[in-house]
């Protein structure tokens, strides 16, 4: 009598070869309700199949069937591009290296954009479960330092097989998926070391409160004050969110408390260039000169850098891009290879504002 993992086994081959399976099985929990026997059991069953090249099973997006996988290296992909912003800052150079990879690798990119709103995010998500060919996601969360309403839709795509890599953050209860993240804190703590360096002792911080990348820059913000031996001052720092940023770019900090937060500082670093730009130019407004009353440093060695008056220093990604960098993660995820989640480093690209 066969043993229950070669009566398992032998069913799924049975729904491969009939079409029941087109493209992946389902979820091991799934298995185990439908043939009533255990995830070991479950797990045997699917080792059987793998050693027989009639699936590849990677963790964190399930069991593939290789016959499908075969046929889909012959036309091109359908790779979904979910950002934040499409338009806005740093995206553009992320999309154009995300775009040069999927040519490389005979795929069209699904351009979404969800205005860091989470009904937008929604919608999207929402639209990729219903297309009926979507290989590949790369994302750009929504307001990841905030609970994400959404998950279950995230969850739904992992579900269906559909590999995912998330930019810039991602959601600790999506477990086994992949990401490629900036080293906030560690970048941070760079900035205010060579601040430290430069003789300043009193340093204010601009950082965004709802998405991780502002809250893990915060993190490395006080690590280094701690490892300095400089005591943080909550009135020196300033939060914002999203839907903040646009009166801090129209109004140019005039409508915000900055004169409190600066009060005694002789340095700040802000959240990104966009903030540091605007704040550099408010603060030449009032007739303080940069550097010399005070240091403005920052993250992203943008075009916002380059044009404000002094030029920004700022970090840098170096040879790194955080999109190009996450396709290749997600096309060698796709091709069913070891993968494991990447921290792009930072680097000091000093400039006249410090």
């Amino acid at each position: 009598m066969n043993l229950k993992y070669q009566m398992v086994a032998e069913a799924l081959r049975a729904g491969i070869r009939d079409g029941v399976y087109q493209k992946t099985l389902p979820t091991e929990q799934a298995l185990c309700a439908q043939f009533r026997v255990s995830r070991q059991t479950v797990r045997q069953a699917l080792s059987l199949l793998e050693s027989e090249r009639l699936i590849d099973r990677r963790q964190g997006s399930g069991s593939h069937i290789r016959e499908h996988r075969e046929q889909a290296a012959n036309r091109r992909l359908s790779i979904a591009v979910v950002t934040t912003y499409i338009s806005d800052y740093i995206f553009p150079s992320i999309l154009r290296e995300i775009e040069a990879v999927c040519s490389e690798n005979n795929s069209v990119p699904l351009l979404f954009a969800t205005q860091n709103q989470f009904a937008n995010e929604r919608k999207i998500l929402d639209t990729l479960l219903g297309l009926e060919q979507l290989d590949g996601v790369l994302v750009e969360g929504t307001k990841t330092g905030l609970p994400n309403p959404n998950l279950r839709l995230y969850q739904q795509l992992i579900e269906k097989g559909v590999p995912l890599v998330f930019m810039h953050g991602n959601y600790d209860q999506l477990q086994d998926t992949l990401s490629v993240l900036d080293d906030n804190a560690a970048g941070c703590r760079m900035l205010v070391e060579y601040l430290y360096r430069k003789g300043h002792r009193k340093i204010a911080g601009i950082f965004k409160h709802d998405d991780i990348q502002g809250l893990q820059r915060f993190a490395g913000y006080l690590d280094a004050f701690q490892e300095l031996g400089l005591p943080p001052d909550d009135n020196s720092i300033l939060w914002y969110s999203t839907d903040q940023k646009d009166r801090f770019l129209k109004d140019g900090f005039a409508e915000v408390r900055i004169n409190e937060i600066l009060s005694g500082c002789s340095a700040v670093v802000c959240y990104n260039d966009e903030i540091a730009s605007r704040l550099a130019a408010h603060l030449t407004k009032r007739g303080l000169s940069i550097p010399n009353d005070v240091a403005v440093v920052s993250f992203d060695n943008s075009q916002y850098s380059e044009m404000s008056s002094p030029r920004i220093t700022s970090l840098s990604h170096g040879p790194y891009n955080v999109g190009r960098s996450a396709a290749e993660l997600l096309f060698r995820h796709m091709r069913g290879e070891s993968c494991a989640s990447e921290h792009i480093p930072w680097y000091l690209v000093e400039k006249e504002s410090s």
